[in-house]
């Protein structure tokens, strides 16, 4: 499962990995695994395909994943420094 990153919450309709037109905009607790960590933050919007499971996320989502998830922050502070 791979996490597209959106500049803000467009009107997706269609799954950017599989195509399929099924992909639904959610409100639900996200969990991931960061560095052997696993992590979750309530209650975030983000777009989820029931064929693949792709979610993307929006500005808004990612700058809460950011907050609650060190290792996340400071992968884009070294990404943009790199």
């Amino acid at each position: 499962m791979a996490l597209h990153i959106q500049s803000s919450m467009l009107d997706i309709t269609f799954c950017p990995t599989c195509g399929s037109d099924e992909i639904k905009k959610v409100r639900r607790n996200w969990t991931g695994e960061v560095q052997g960590k696993t992590y979750t933050i309530p209650d975030l919007e983000f777009h989820q395909c029931p064929a693949c499971w792709e979610r993307v996320l929006d500005r808004e989502a990612l700058r809460r994943i950011k907050a609650r998830v060190p290792a996340v922050a400071q992968s884009q502070l070294m990404a943009r420094s790199a």
